[in-house]
């Protein structure tokens, strides 16, 4: 059996489902060194300030919202990104019309490589 390396991104049935709080859900795809998680955020939910070890990227699909990263609260729409180095407390909230966020992870968070529900905190 060969490795899975191409995928679609607005492929609904694509990756492994994790809902991460009321509103908030991803799917992820994990590799060797680093993971990618499709996070979508339905208008107004908020996720759970949590922290984990690795380094996570942020990038804007559409929509927008706040970003909440250690003492910082940003304002963030399409196009935008960030990055939170590991062990920073962080947590988005949608605005009006809801987000999709990709992010990055580095390495892979190891609570996420398999389906369930929560940010898992490490």
């Amino acid at each position: 059996m060969t490795e899975q390396t191409f995928f679609k991104a607005d492929d609904a049935e694509a990756g492994l489902f994790r809902q991460l709080a009321e509103g908030v859900s991803t799917r992820l795809f994990p590799g060797n060194q680093a993971m990618l998680s499709f996070v979508k955020v339905e208008a107004g939910a908020k996720g759970t300030l949590h922290h984990h070890p690795e380094e996570q990227w942020g990038y804007v699909l559409s929509g927008g919202g706040k970003r909440f990263q250690g003492d910082e609260v940003w304002d963030f729409g399409p196009g935008d990104f960030w990055r939170t180095p590991g062990g920073v407390p962080h947590t988005v909230e949608a605005g009006p019309d809801g987000a999709l966020i990709l992010d990055v992870f580095a390495p892979p968070r190891e609570a996420y490589r398999k389906a369930g529900s929560g940010f898992a905190q490490e």
